[in-house]
């Protein structure tokens, strides 16, 4: 199918679909309230959900953007095939509660691009959990720094992350100007799907329209200080001229994590390989004697901010595994895995 190979389709996806018979495949480019775009080999079509599949399919398992489906000929999508990565968050509202619902925010997506602002404070923290929530969900991130054009030295700016999710790459880009665009593209080869994630504001759809060459989605004024309105309502597939694929997505207020163990041991590599080399295999770094992470503070060579970071993520994660647990063992569930 020559044309779905330009929405990613090879010969893995085909395999997987072998199980589906006489039904066709697309993939989900947006997703309406009860209803999907799917782009099929022949057409774009507006799907929906078939009752049977909704019924038997937790919130997470229903179609999201990125997702490769399988329709009937009444454009009726009858299953989802199996993903081979997603970016799941803790659903927004859920800091508090006894429960924990997951969101998928977007599946089957190569390169999750980890957006934020020059001209702007960088929090690292915040992109410290999109890149743990890439890194959990199978993707390879990128830090990309925007509205490079409002910067007057950007390569400091960019410097002053180094070390922000251990050696991932970070790109400084001006959708403005066009430097640093090429870069990008050039993580987009055809069939790779990229995605942009990061709060509102920072210009992801303004990246996505230089990216496609064309005003393909809206965007808001800049104000003085450098910083946009929210311009994105929804997760949209868009498809580049010169192959890959970019999901835009809506800014996110609340960046909460899920069931991230393994995404933040990979975030936090350093750290890990630290905690390894403790005496004591449950040192808690604090006043145990032959503790490599307190050797490395002391020294220097682990710096206190980016300890402190994954102190914090460490122990967001602790609350949650916690209410899970005390929520299973109300419901009679025994103990709660520990990762997804």
């Amino acid at each position: 199918m020559p044309e779905l190979a330009t929405l990613g389709w090879d010969d893995e996806w085909s395999a997987a679909f072998e199980a589906h018979g006489e039904l066709r495949p697309g993939r989900v480019a947006i997703q309406h309230r009860g209803e999907y775009d799917v782009i099929a080999a022949d057409d774009e079509v507006r799907a929906r959900v078939a009752p049977r599949l909704r019924r038997t399919s937790t919130s997470t398992e229903l179609p999201v953007v990125g997702d490769w489906v399988a329709m009937d000929r009444y454009d009726v999508i009858q299953a989802v095939l199996p993903r081979r990565t997603a970016f799941v968050r803790r659903a927004a509202g859920d800091a508090t509660e006894q429960t924990a619902r997951e969101q998928v925010v977007a599946a089957n997506v190569d390169v999750v691009f980890v957006v934020a602002a020059l001209g702007q404070e960088l929090d690292a923290l915040l992109l410290e959990r999109y890149v743990t929530l890439a890194l959990q969900g199978g993707a390879q991130p990128v830090i990309v720094l925007t509205k490079s054009d409002l910067e007057e030295d950007p390569e400091s700016a960019a410097a002053e992350l180094e070390g922000v999710g251990g050696a991932i790459p970070i790109h400084f880009v001006s959708s403005r100007t066009g430097v640093g665009v090429d870069r990008i593209r050039a993580l987009l080869a055809p069939g790779i799907t990229g995605a942009l994630l990061g709060p509102s504001g920072v210009g992801k759809s303004t990246l996505v329209n230089r990216l496609a060459g064309d005003e393909l989605l809206a965007t808001g004024d800049v104000r003085a200080d450098g910083s946009g309105r929210h311009t994105t309502t929804r997760r949209q597939l868009v498809q580049l001229p010169d192959g890959g694929l970019l999901i835009d997505n809506p800014g996110m207020r609340e960046v909460h994590l899920s069931m991230a163990d393994e995404g933040l041991e990979a975030a936090f590599e350093d750290i890990a390989e630290l905690a390894r080399r403790c005496r004591f295999g449950d040192c808690r770094h604090e006043t145990e004697p032959g503790c490599a992470v307190r050797a490395a503070l002391e020294e220097g060579t682990l710096a206190r901010d980016r300890w402190e970071r994954y102190r914090a993520l460490e122990a967001e994660l602790d609350a949650l595994r916690d209410r899970l647990e005390a929520r299973s063992r109300a419901r009679g569930e025994g103990p709660q895995r520990e990762s997804r």
